[in-house]
């Protein structure tokens, strides 16, 4: 057991100085009160300490193709998300189990570092480069679960549905690697990995039908039948208007509407992306209680557009974050992009403000959704700090010059809208600390392996 005594913890919403943090031998928090006796005490002079940051999208490998996708391959004007996808199936196509293991693990530690404790794993690449299972089907997700238990992350690993390439669209050989014979063959490799897993409390299973392009009606009504044996269910949803197009070709239903016929809309649903919805579509979300996962990140970077949080968050949808594509890892800045993009969009500033003029209150709305409504999309007790919640918290150095001049209101928005990954400092899991003044002891062995994978497999 151990107590820590920072300047300030973010309790109950708001920043508090007379708060120690108790921590059991089980890696969950018993106290928040005055120290106490049996308690190994370390004081953090200088530190704030804050929830984990919970990042619920996220397809790890994509850190490899990081830096070599920002030209036009097409040609001056053309290129867009479609383009960016042909270069990526390149990093796809050629990793093995290990190399897998260790891009995650890159991505991981970048995580790590920047104040996220928790991930949820998008994981789409199942079979050999023919497209033939393993002989463990569950070999590559087994990898990406071990480079975040060698981290030190909470993982959710998303397994993913994957049927095809579009409807009447040809198989496209470049997805092979994700793609399964039966919506039966994805449901039990989540099931069986659920159960091989069900003793790490570090690790659980969800379940995500890639998007109404990858898999047709039967298999959405096959994982709304089975979405109880699962704390989460996600998507990518609205991403593109080419996606929209498809949809209503096929079923005559916009997606969400098409999702809610066949009853997947729920609390422990989650569209990732989720920009270019209908209102009738907003609405179905908000009486769903499902979340939205905003990636604002990569979501500038494929030029897709504009995640409509206002109207979300007025109907009562959890918007959520995550970093997908590694473009960046920082889930702060996700957060004020979450906003920024909107100011540019609505052409006024605090888009997001819930109102009542409280210095710190867009900041703290904006921390919720990279902290409580990520945890709450992946079905996991953490994002904040209680009794009995896991130990999951990251600390900030008060002394950054970023924070220079800041007050205990103002240190929340100075954090969520200045503040450079830098100045996060230490960063624990369950209890566990992971990161220490920044660093993290497996950085540098992680860094030259992964720079002699990306030059290999970029040859």
């Amino acid at each position: 057991m151990y107590a820590l005594k920072p300047d300030f913890v973010l309790w109950d919403g708001r920043l508090r100085d007379d708060v120690a943090l108790a921590v059991g031998d089980d890696g969950l928090i018993t106290t928040s009160d005055a120290l106490h006796v049996g308690h190994t005490v370390r004081r953090l002079p200088g530190r704030a300490l804050l929830p984990g940051l919970v990042n619920a999208h996220s397809h790890a490998f994509q850190r490899l193709i990081r830096g070599r996708t920002e030209y036009a391959v097409q040609g001056a004007g053309r290129d867009d998300f479609w383009s960016w996808r042909e270069q990526m199936y390149r990093a796809a196509e050629r990793m093995a189990p290990e190399d897998l293991y260790l891009a995650s693990r890159q991505t991981f530690l970048e995580m790590a570092r920047s104040g996220i404790t928790t991930v949820g794993e998008f994981h789409y690449i199942h079979h050999a480069g023919d497209g033939t299972p393993y002989e463990d089907r569950l070999e590559l997700a087994r990898q990406v679960i071990r480079a975040a238990r060698e981290v030190g992350l909470r993982i959710c690993l998303l397994r993913v549905g994957y049927a095809r390439a579009g409807h009447q669209v040809p198989q496209n050989p470049r997805q092979r690697r994700f793609i399964d014979a039966r919506a039966e063959d994805f449901l039990a490799d989540a099931q069986a990995l659920a159960s091989m897993m069900r003793d790490d409390s570090l690790v659980t299973v969800g379940v995500a039908p890639h998007s109404v392009r990858a898999v047709s009606r039967s298999w959405l009504e096959a994982t709304a039948a089975a979405q109880a044996q699962f704390p989460a269910v996600h998507m990518h949803v609205a991403e593109q208007p080419k996606e929209i197009e498809a949809c209503l070709a096929e079923h005559g239903r916009r997606p969400v509407e098409l999702l809610a016929d066949v009853g997947l809309l729920s609390p422990r649903f989650t569209a990732v992306h989720g920009i270019h919805l209908s209102d009738a579509e907003v609405a179905l979300l908000g009486r769903a209680r499902a979340s939205v996962c905003a990636c604002p990140s990569t979501e500038r970077n494929l030029g897709d557009g504009v995640v409509p949080a206002d109207a979300l968050m007025a109907a009562g949808v959890r918007v959520c974050l995550g970093t997908d594509s590694q473009a960046s890892i920082d889930l702060l800045d996700d957060a004020r992009q979450l906003e920024s993009h909107l100011r540019l969009v609505r052409g006024r500033r605090a888009v997001l403000d819930a109102g009542g003029g409280q210095v710190d209150g867009l900041a703290l709305r904006l921390l919720e959704s990279a902290t409580v409504h990520g945890a709450e999309a992946l079905g996991l007790p953490v994002g904040r700090l209680a009794p009995g919640l896991p130990a999951d918290f990251f600390t900030v150095d008060l002394n950054h010059p970023s924070l220079a001049g800041v007050d205990r209101e103002s240190l929340i928005p100075a954090l969520v809208f200045g503040a450079p990954q830098e100045a996060i400092r230490e960063v624990a899991v369950a209890g566990r600390f992971i990161v220490e003044d920044g660093r993290h002891p497996l950085a540098e062995d992680s860094s030259r392996v992964f720079s002699a994978l990306s030059r290999r497999l970029f040859a």
